[in-house]
């Protein structure tokens, strides 16, 4: 995927929503996807079988993972906070919980690699 493509990918994200996503490729049985994020309430998230790695494009916030998930996936009790910065990769394994607790300024976009672990 060059730079001008992954622009074009982010150009089609809509603002008004807390979690905008878009497919930008699949080579099975992985999925990319690159998202906006806005500084609004997040849903917390499990994937089972598969593990999460996340490259920030743009902006920072903080992802919490481990702990226990909230009701509703409203978000996470306990876990461990990092700080993640523009040019940070995080992976999160299958079955932890994550979440982006913090939103810094107006917004993020990241890139979402799923990794299907058998």
């Amino acid at each position: 995927m060059t730079a001008a493509e992954l622009s074009a990918a982010l150009s089609k994200l809509s603002n008004d929503r807390p979690n905008a996503s878009v497919r930008v490729f699949t080579l099975a049985p992985y999925t990319v996807n690159v998202e906006h994020r806005t500084n609004q309430a997040q849903t917390a998230s499990v994937h089972p079988t598969e593990a999460e790695l996340f490259y920030v494009v743009d902006g920072s916030a903080t992802m919490v993972t481990g702990g226990k998930l909230m009701a509703d996936n409203k978000g996470i009790e306990g876990g461990t906070p990092t700080k993640l910065n523009k040019g940070d990769f995080f992976m999160v394994p299958k079955g932890v919980p994550h979440w982006f607790s913090q939103i810094d300024g107006t917004a993020m976009n990241i890139m979402s690699f799923h990794l299907p672990m058998p």
